[in-house]
C-alpha cells in the first residue's frame, strides 16, 4: 500500500512542529529545511505564525493548499481525527505518524493503533509507523534523530523494523564511507512493515535507477511467504540483500520429544528462509555494514585470495578467519613466489600471506598487486592491508591503492587499520567514493558469509514417484499423536523414500514369522515408549530364534510396551533428517550426521519446505561433518545425490502434509550404492 508521493511529496506538513529543535517535532522541521526540500513545507502548530521560518497554522483548515505528506509529532490520542481532517480537507494520502503510546504501551494503545491504519486505509493510503523515527528520501530528510547521511543513488535502501537501532547501524556504517540511497523505519508496523517495503522495492524497481544493495533489521516476521517472493525476485533482477533478524534465542528452551524438536525453532526457519531466498544472515550491526561494504565492491566469483600486507599479524588474523569460513588462502611457491619476492625489500614474503613488511613503498605494493592482477588467474581477489606506522604519512600507498582499484579486472579490498593515526588519509581515500575495512576479523567474516550464502531457489516442487493422493488418505485417516510405525512406513513409501525392510509384531510368533520371511540378522525395537533406547528396547544383529525369543520376552515386560519392530539388519554410515513444522514458516528441514551424532555434535543445517535439489545439496556441503559424508581417510562416504533425493521427496512430502508437525528420521544407514530410513517418529497433529 505504499504509494509514490510517500518518497516524493509536492508538499508536507508537519503537525506538532516546533522551535524546540530537542523534541521530535522542531528536529523534524529542521532536518526537513537543512536537508534543501524544494516543496511546500507548512507546520501545524496553534498559536504560532512561523516555526523556525517555515509557516505555521492552527489546523488543516487553515492550509493554504493540499499536501502529499503528513508527519505526525503528537499525542497518540489526537493522531487518527488528525488523519481524517487532513485527508478530508488537504487530500493527504502519504502519512508518517512519529508518535508513541500504541500497540507498544497496551491494549488501550493497541485499539488506537488499530482506529489509525483503519483511518489511513479507509483512504487507499499509506502509513508509516507509528513510534518510528521517520524516513529519509532523496527528496526530504524526514526523520528527528542524527546523524542525517547526504544521499548516494548508488548507496543503499536500508528498512529497519527498530528506530533506534536504524540510528545505530548508521553510526557503523558512516564511517566506513558506506552511503544510503533511502532509509525507512517502519515501527510498529500497523499497516507497513518490512515485507510491504520489500514488495514496493521489488515492483518499483528499475535497473538502470534503482538501488541494488538492500539492508534489513526485522525484529518480527509477521509474512514470511511475502519476504521470501520479493527478496527472492529481489535478488533475481541483479539486486544484494543482507538483514539482521532479532529476538530469536527462546528456541534452546523448548522441551520436545523428538531429535528435531530439540533443534529446530523459530531461529531455525529464519535462517531457513534467508537462506532460500538468498539474503546474507547478520547477527550484528558491524557485521551488517562490512557485508553492505563488500557489496559495493565488485563480486567475489571464486574463493581463492591472496592477501598483501604490511604487517605480519593482521594477515595471520585474516588468514584464520577467511579459513574458517571456507575462503583459501592458496601457497604461492615457484616462479610466481620468486618474482614477486624479487620486488620486495630483503626481508619480505611472497608465500601468502605477501608481507611487504613496514619498509615497503607504495610502488612495490603497486606492482604486486598488478602481478597478482595480471599474471596469476588462479587468484579471485586481493585484500590489501595497509596502515600507518607512526613516522610518515601514507597518501601515497593510498593514492595507490585508488590507482589498482579503479583498474584492476578483480576485486581489491582495503583493509586501513589507521583510522587514527591516519585519520588525514582515509578522509581522502572514503572521498574517492570508497569504503574501508577498518578490521581484517570483520571482513574475512562478512566475505565468508557473502561466499556461503547460496543462490535463491526455484520454486518447482519435485513430484516425480510420490503419491500425493495416498499421502493425503494416510494423514486424514491417521490418529493424533506419535504415529505407529506401520503408518510412518506407508507414507515414506507413498513419498519415495526407501525404509528397511520391517515388519510389526504383537506377538512372539509374529516377530519370528517376519524374521523368517526378512531374513537373519534381525534388530528388534519396541513400540511404544518415546525414547526406545533409553528403555534398553533396541537389540541389534540378532542372528537365531533363540535369541530373537529371548529379547522378544524381555521387551514385553518393559512399561509401555504394546508391540516390537522387527527390521533387516542394515550397515553403513548413520545419517539424520528431520522437520518441524513452525507457524507462518511451514516446515524447516534439517539434515547431518545420524545416531548419537546428532544432538552431540551439534552439527546440522537448515532448509525450508518444499526444497530443490540444489538446496538439499547446498544443506549438505554446509555441514562441518560434510568431509566424512564424502568418505575420509580411506572410509567410504555415502551417495551424496540419494541423500539429497531423500531431503527433496522428505520436503515434497510435508508440503502436502501439513499436519505433520515433526518428524525425525533417525539413523537412516547408507554408502554408496544406498541409502534407507532405519527409524523414524512422526507427531501428526490435525486439530
Amino acid at each position: 500500500m505504499i504509494n509514490k508521493t510517500l518518497f516524493s511529496p509536492s508538499g508536507i506538513v508537519v503537525v506538532g512542529g516546533s522551535e524546540n529543535i530537542s523534541k521530535p517535532g522542531g528536529k523534524i522541521v529542521k532536518n526537513i529545511v537543512d536537508g534543501g526540500y524544494t516543496g511546500n513545507l507548512f507546520v501545524i502548530n496553534p498559536g504560532r505564525d512561523m516555526v523556525q521560518g517555515v509557516a505555521s497554522f492552527s489546523s488543516a483548515k487553515e492550509l493554504p493548499g493540499d499536501v502529499d505528506l503528513a508527519i505526525l509529532a503528537i499525542t497518540a490520542h489526537q493522531c487518527p481525527a488528525a488523519v481524517r481532517e487532513l485527508a478530508e480537507l488537504r487530500n493527504t494520502r502519504a502519512f508518517i505518524v512519529i508518535s508513541a503510546g500504541f500497540s507498544e504501551e497496551g491494549e488501550e494503545g493497541a485499539l488506537l493503533e488499530n482506529e489509525l491504519r483503519d483511518a489511513v486505509n479507509s483512504l487507499g493510503g499509506t502509513l508509516i509507523g507509528p513510534n518510528c523515527i521517520g524516513v529519509i528520501t532523496p527528496v526530504y530528510n524526514g526523520v528527528f534523530t542524527s546523524p542525517v547521511p547526504r544521499l548516494n543513488p548508488a548507496g543503499c535502501d536500508f528498512v529497519s523494523g527498530s528506530g533506534a537501532t536504524a540510528v545505530f547501524i548508521l553510526e557503523s556504517a558512516l564511517p566506513k564511507g558506506l552511503t544510503f540511497s533511502s532509509i525507512i523505519t517502519v515501527g510498529n508496523s500497523a499497516q507497513t512493515g518490512i515485507e510491504e517495503v520489500l514488495e514496493y522495492w521489488d515492483e518499483s524497481f528499475d535497473v538502470s535507477t534503482s538501488s541494488k544493495i538492500k539492508l534489513i533489521y526485522v525484529e518480527n516476521i509477521q509474512k514470511p511467504d511475502k519476504l521470501l517472493k520479493h527478496a527472492t525476485s529481489l535478488i533475481n533482477k541483479g539486486c544484494r540483500i543482507a538483514a539482521i533478524k532479532s529476538g530469536v534465542t527462546d528456541a534452546g528452551q523448548r522441551a520436545t520429544s523428538s531429535h528435531t524438536g530439540a533443534m529446530a525453532s523459530a531461529d531455525s526457519a529464519v535462517e531457513a528462509l534467508f537462506r532460500k531466498a538468498g539474503i546474507v544472515r547478520c547477527f550484528g550491526r558491524e557485521e551488517l555494514t562490512t557485508v553492505a561494504s563488500v557489496f559495493m565492491y565488485n563480486e567475489l566469483r571464486g574463493k581463492n585470495l591472496v592477501i598483501i600486507t604490511q604487517a605480519g599479524g593482521p594477515g595471520v588474523m585474516l588468514t584464520d578467519a577467511l579459513s574458517d569460513g571456507g575462503l583459501n588462502i592458496p601457497a604461492l611457491e615457484g616462479a610466481d613466489h620468486d618474482r614477486i619476492l624479487k620486488m620486495l625489500n630483503p626481508g619480505s614474503s611472497a608465500s601468502n600471506p605477501i608481507d611487504i613488511l613496514a619498509t615497503g613503498t607504495a610502488e612495490q605494493l603497486g606492482k604486486v598487486i598488478d602481478y597478482c592482477d595480471n599474471e596469476m588467474d588462479e587468484v579471485d581477489g586481493m585484500i590489501i592491508i595497509f596502515g600507518s606506522t607512526g613516522l610518515t604519512t601514507v597518501y601515497d600507498a593510498f593514492d595507490m591503492i585508488h590507482e589498482k582499484m579503479q583498474n584492476c579486472r578483480k576485486p581489491v579490498f582495503p583493509i586501513l587499520p589507521s583510522i587514527s593515526s591516519a585519520r588525514s588519509e582515509v578522509e581522502e581515500f572514503l572521498a574517492k567514493g570508497h569504503i574501508n575495512f577498518p578490521d581484517e576479523v570483520v571482513l574475512g567474516k562478512a566475505l565468508t558469509s557473502v561466499h556461503n550464502t547460496p543462490k535463491p531457489a526455484g520454486e518447482n516442487v519435485y513430484m516425480e514417484g510420490i503419491d500425493i493422493t495416498e499421502i493425503r488418505r494416510i494423514v486424514e485417516t491417521a490418529m493424533d499423536g506419535f504415529q505407529e510405525p506401520g503408518v510412518v512406513g506407508r507414507l515414506l513409501k507413498a513419498a519415495g523414500i526407501p525404509i528397511v525392510e520391517e515388519g510389526v509384531a504383537a506377538t512372539r510368533r509374529g516377530a519370528l514369522r517376519i524374521a523368517r520371511r526378512i531374513g537373519y540378522p534381525v534388530a528388534l525395537k519396541v513400540i511404544g515408549p518415546v525414547h526406545k533406547s533409553d528403555v534398553g528396547g533396541v537389540t541389534l544383529n540378532i542372528k537365531t530364534e533363540a535369541h530373537l525369543n529371548a529379547e522378544y520376552r524381555r521387551m514385553r515386560k518393559i512399561k509401555g510396551v504394546n508391540a516390537v519392530l522387527v527390521q533387516k539388519m542394515q550397515s553403513g554410515m548413520e545419517l539424520f533428517i528431520g522437520a518441524k513444522y513452525e507457524p507462518r514458516f511451514g516446515h524447516v528441514v534439517l539434515c547431518g550426521l545420524g545416531g548419537i551424532f546428532v544432538e552431540a555434535l551439534g552439527d546440522h543445517s537448515h532448509g525450508l519446505a518444499p526444497l530443490t535439489f540444489d538446496e538439499a545439496r547446498s544443506m549438505i556441503r554446509s555441514l562441518k561433518s560434510y568431509p566424512i559424508i564424502q568418505g575420509i581417510r580411506g572410509t567410504e562416504g555415502v551417495n551424496e545425490d540419494l541423500f539429497a533425493e531423500i531431503i527433496v521427496r522428505l520436503s515434497t512430502l510435508l508440503r502436502y502434509a501439513t499436519e505433520i508437525k515433526e518428524i525425525d528420521l533417525n539413523p537412516l544407514l547408507g554408502n554408496q550404492d544406498y541409502i534407507r530410513v532405519v527409524d523414524a517418529r512422526m507427531l501428526i497433529e490435525k486439530t
